[in-house]
């Protein structure tokens, strides 16, 4: 072990490089307020056994000396006080007198002049001597070492200091849920309004992943919803189309309870975002026929029409679903399939990646293909049924109205 060098070892990570998924930040003005409040936090954080790998950025307990040069005094031995300077970086870190690049190096190395190893340190100021007008004159004749507590670097973020807290979690623990439970105990706790207290990582980047996912979602169902209207001239049944979206939307979410996996931001939410083309296709087909027979048919009552459209698509909508659902299930259970050497790998590392897209796009488009078979033609008798409903009370109100009156 070496003082001051702290050593980690991170797997490389699949995406934005956020380092620990569990980053406090605290941020305050006043500096003296960060230490004790990151403290607190720090204590509450080494109590949770969820957590592990916890550091911060609190300086490390350091000592440096600063020298105070008496000009006056330096003044009676005709001392330059840049001389003293000089001097003193002789014995520390030396005096730079030029630079030299190295083939093939970005940056220069400088070249600086100091006493052999042996001569350097603090001990050796004591013992340094330079020359003044009255000769070689010890410079501990007007120069002082203090000690005082050392300084580590100061981190700022837009021009405010910041501390910072990261951990991570173990095996079986979402980062997502002790993000949350943090979150309460910073609540109950009575930190100084002055500080502010932010939490970054892992948590920040699915925040801002579930953002973009969010709005290319409800860009996407707004533009479908352009096209259909121009399509089919009725705002029911583009509403009826769009509709299984959001059954698609409930399968998934079904089916990721039912297996207990999490909802992976980028990738099952690019899932839901692509499922969403997907299983509009079995509504227009189905409505698109549901039009066309009512056109081709008019002696046909709406119940008729229904039951002939549907049985004329339910073929096309459920091979789509099938060879749909059938190519991407070896992905949604793990399995890549090596056609060249014929060998199934379980769990392998591309297959692992794509599992949350191909498990929602699996569950989703089944899910509503289901419920499209039956909530859909539902739906398309529902404004028929609601008109009979009126006409059958229209025709009894008059008779009210004269029974009433006799």
């Amino acid at each position: 072990h070496l003082a001051g060098i702290r050593v980690e070892i991170l797997p490389e990570e699949q995406g934005p490089p956020v380092g620990k998924p569990i980053q406090i930040e605290l941020t305050s003005r006043d500096r003296s307020l960060l230490e004790p409040a990151m403290a607190r936090v720090r204590a509450y954080l080494d109590t949770l056994p969820e957590l592990v790998d916890i550091d911060d950025s609190a300086a490390l307990p350091s000592i440096e000396w600063r020298i105070n040069v008496d000009r006056a005094q330096a003044a009676i031995y005709g001392a330059d006080v840049s001389s003293a300077g000089i001097a003193v970086q002789l014995v520390t870190n030396g005096v730079k007198v030029g630079e030299y690049r190295p083939d093939g190096a970005v940056d220069a190395v400088d070249i600086r002049v100091r006493y052999p190893r042996g001569d350097r340190g603090i001990r050796a100021m004591d013992e340094l001597r330079i020359s003044t007008s009255q000769g070689m004159v010890p410079l501990s004749n007007f120069v002082k070492m203090e000690p005082a507590p050392g300084v580590d670097t100061l981190k700022r973020v837009d021009g405010v200091p910041v501390e910072l807290i990261r951990a991570d979690v173990i095996d079986g623990v979402l980062a997502d849920a002790m993000v949350h439970q943090i979150e309460s105990w910073v609540q109950q706790q009575d930190f100084d309004p002055a500080i502010r207290i932010r939490f970054r990582g892992a948590n920040e980047e699915q925040a801002e992943s579930m953002a973009f996912v969010g709005i290319a979602f409800l860009l996407s169902l707004a533009l479908m919803f352009i096209l259909l209207v121009t399509q089919f001239n009725s705002f029911y049944q583009s509403t009826l189309i769009l509709l299984a979206v959001v059954m698609s939307t409930a399968g998934v979410l079904l089916g990721l309870l039912v297996l207990g996996n999490p909802f992976s931001t980028l990738l099952t939410g690019v899932g839901v975002v692509a499922l969403a083309g997907i299983v509009v296709n079995n509504n227009i087909i189905l409505i698109d026929t549901f039009n066309h027979v009512r056109r081709s048919h008019p002696q046909l009552d709406i119940r008729a029409v229904i039951v002939r459209a549907t049985s004329q698509r339910l073929r096309p909508v459920l091979l789509t679903t099938i060879t749909t659902v059938f190519g991407l299930l070896p992905l949604a259970l793990g399995l890549s399939i090596d056609l060249i050497s014929r060998t199934v790998v379980a769990n392998g590392e591309m297959a692992l990646f794509w599992k949350p897209l191909s498990q929602a796009i699996v569950f989703g488009l089944t899910f509503a293909t289901v419920l499209t078979l039956v909530a859909t033609p539902a739906m398309l008798a529902f404004p028929t049924a609601v008109r009979e409903l009126l006409a059958k009370y229209r025709e009894k109100l008059p008779r009210r109205t004269a029974s009433s009156r006799g």
